[in-house]
């Protein structure tokens, strides 16, 4: 579930972070690059926090169909003003997806496990939602592995203003101990560009 003040905050940002440039295009072209590799025409996907739909435009034609969701109605607003692919479909939805229209082949979760309330319910609700040996595919922020400074300094200042929303401070091996207590196995676990504190991981769910 997320909660109704996070909503709140991404409707209020939504048109600032839309006209926001990616700060690192190579890193991105690769991870979406990776991503894309990973996925078949075949598949069915589920994106949970897709922002104003940069990734599902970019990977909605290598699959049968891309459901995007986003708990801001704003940022769903900018998204669906954008010229996507006929199978893409843009939906409000909470970041913990209920069950509608699963089971998926993939669920994409692009830089909001670490938003949401309850990260380990989160994950719970995609191991429910993927078909057997279905793929989860992520980037999280691990904000506890980022120096003292940024992290009890910067960071809090910066919420304090309303300027960044509250996320939990994971570090790296926290975000892979809950991967993998939910069920997953992980294949990939890396990061793109200079950001070493946004962490890839690929895990699948059993076959079994």
């Amino acid at each position: 579930m997320t909660d109704r003040n996070d909503s709140q905050f991404w409707d209020r940002v939504a048109d600032r972070y839309a006209a926001r440039p990616i700060k690192d295009v190579a890193a991105y072209d690769a991870m979406l690059a990776d991503a894309a590799s990973r996925l078949t025409a075949s598949d069915r996907v589920l994106e949970i926090g897709c922002g104003t739909g940069g990734a599902a435009i970019r990977l909605g034609p290598c699959v049968t169909h891309w459901t995007a969701t986003d708990a801001s109605s704003e940022m769903i607003r900018i998204a669906r003003s954008k010229a996507a692919p006929d199978n893409v479909t843009f939906t409000v939805a909470d970041a913990t997806p209920t069950g509608e229209g699963a089971p998926y082949d993939a669920v994409c979760a692009f830089l909001i496990l670490h938003l949401v309330p309850d990260m380990r319910a989160t994950l719970a609700a995609i191991h429910r939602q993927l078909k057997p040996g279905g793929l989860l595919i992520s980037k999280t922020y691990c904000v506890r592995d980022m120096n003292i400074l940024m992290r009890r300094g910067v960071i809090p200042a910066l919420q304090a203003f309303g300027v960044v929303p509250r996320f939990a401070v994971l570090s790296a091996a926290d975000l892979r101990r809950a991967i993998t207590e939910a069920g997953f196995v992980i294949e990939t676990a890396r990061t793109f560009g200079a950001n070493r504190h946004a962490h890839y991981i690929v895990a699948r769910k059993s076959a079994q």
